[in-house]
């Protein structure tokens, strides 16, 4: 290690010092996680213009600094199929009604869906409106060699139909889901945790008794599963000081200025979106004001780990304690939305991709029946798209694969991916809990008293200072 890397290490070090010298102080949850993100801001930027993009030096200190940030990552990965099961489990054993369990599944797809197609009709309307064009983009030995290879992943895509979708949903091996192998994991491990709590439901009726061991049995992998997450939460703000500074750090300036327009355009439409959330939580009832600021702390750490699936138990905690959704809805909507309906990954971008590319091969892209077919597509393709980094991009080769597109365009902007990725990510997760509080209001199940409260995210934590 050479006495630069050492020194930028030591330098994170201290950091990391600096915030665990503020949760020993008691200081909020909250402000340790947003000062994380602004120091990790401030010294990637330092990073980046000390050493230049591309550095060994650089390069190397980015390693060290993974083992915190993708640490911590990997960390709320391995929580996330047990706390899906626990708490989807647990949820249907209190409902004790498998119809309400039909209403609260169907409604949250159905948030999530309609979402994603109003993100893909924006989407569209702002590459048209910024004059986005394939035209012009410049290719170096790193697009060619991603264009390259997504080429490759061009034959999968292909593969993609709407039956195939459903059918992939289906857990044939639940065990193997489990172990995240799929892209379609997280909702196969959810379908087969309802079938084992709609099981328990109809032991409860034919042997109360029974039954009433596994309802125990269940009370005591809860608890053990939410201090496990609870442990994990408990490092937020490491990880996100880690990742922020990577993210910065790892970029290179440059190559942002010459995609400036397409950056721009992006987050004026991810912001849109955002916009039309708090529209649907003000016509559910809620004080959009009271919902930015309880769902910050958790969009912050989904902007920068780039995982909607990793960010599944802040997103459930956020819900539950924060905003009054009961518990069963909290995680169909926070499982359901890593996976299906993402308005960032699965519908955004992929519809920005195709303005972009329709012109060059002779489709007018506002055409209304051009419009309605990649809508249509985008819904279908949304199913299924990883809610890990990279998930946008297999979401955009589903969508141009069956338009019958060239999907070479997706590899030329990988120089900003990572920082467009933030947002659409950032994005997905508040689609998801939108999809759970507009759930949970229809239900008439918020409690609204937790929601207009004053709660900081320490109570999500057991006592975290």
């Amino acid at each position: 290690m050479s006495l630069s890397i050492l020194l930028n290490v030591v330098v994170m070090l201290g950091l990391f010092y600096l915030l665990f010298t503020l949760q020993q102080k008691h200081v909020k949850f909250t402000r340790r996680v947003f000062l994380a993100l602004g120091l990790g801001i401030g010294y990637g930027a330092i990073l980046q213009w000390a050493y230049g993009s591309g550095s060994p030096v650089l390069s190397q200190s980015i390693e060290y600094f993974d083992i915190v940030g993708k640490g911590y990552v990997q960390l709320l990965k391995m929580i996330v199929v047990p706390l899906v099961m626990v708490s989807i489990i647990s949820a249907i054993l209190k409902l004790k009604d498998g119809q309400s369990l039909g209403k609260i599944s169907g409604l949250t797809i159905g948030v999530l869906l309609f979402t994603v197609a109003i993100a893909g009709l924006i989407g569209m309307a702002v590459a048209h409106l910024f004059g986005l064009s394939a035209e012009g983009l410049t290719e170096g030995a790193r697009e060619a060699e991603r264009a390259a290879a997504l080429v490759a992943r061009e034959g999968a895509a292909e593969q993609i139909s709407i039956a195939r979708t459903l059918v992939e949903l289906i857990p044939a091996n639940p065990f193997l889901d489990m172990t995240g192998a799929r892209d379609t994991s997280i909702i196969s491990v959810v379908i087969f945790s309802a079938f084992v709590g709609i099981a328990a439901l109809g032991v409860h009726k034919k042997q109360p008794e029974l039954a009433d061991k596994f309802d125990s049995f269940m009370q005591v992998a809860y608890a053990i599963v939410m201090r496990i997450v609870t442990l994990v939460l408990r490092l937020t703000p490491y990880g996100v000081l880690a990742l922020m500074t990577k993210v910065l750090a790892g970029s290179n300036f440059a190559d942002i200025l010459n995609l400036f327009n397409f950056v721009l355009a992006s987050y004026l439409a991810l912001a849109l979106m955002f916009g039309v959330h708090l529209l649907l939580i003000t016509l559910a009832g809620g004080n959009p004001f009271t919902y930015v600021k309880k769902v910050l702390p958790v969009l912050s750490f989904a902007f920068t780990s780039r995982t909607s699936a990793g960010t599944i138990p802040l997103t459930v905690q956020t819900q539950t304690r924060q905003l009054g959704i009961p518990d069963g809805i909290a995680n169909f909507a926070a499982s359901f939305g890593a996976t299906i309906g993402q308005n960032g990954c699965a519908g955004i971008y992929p519809a920005m991709l195709v303005v972009m590319i329709a012109p060059a091969v002779g489709i007018d892209p506002m055409s209304p029946m051009f419009i309605a077919t990649v809508i249509a597509t985008i819904v279908v393709g949304s199913f299924g798209v990883a809610g890990v980094g990279g998930g946008a991009t297999f979401a955009a080769l589903i969508v141009l694969t069956a338009l019958d597109m060239p999907v070479a365009l997706v590899g030329l902007l990988i120089s900003i991916e990572p920082l467009i990725d933030m947002g659409r990510t950032a994005l997905n997760v508040n689609g998801a809990i939108t999809s759970g509080f507009v759930t949970s209001r229809v239900l008439g199940q918020t409690d609204m008293s937790v929601y207009n409260g004053e709660q900081e995210l320490e109570l999500d934590l057991e006592s975290v200072s």
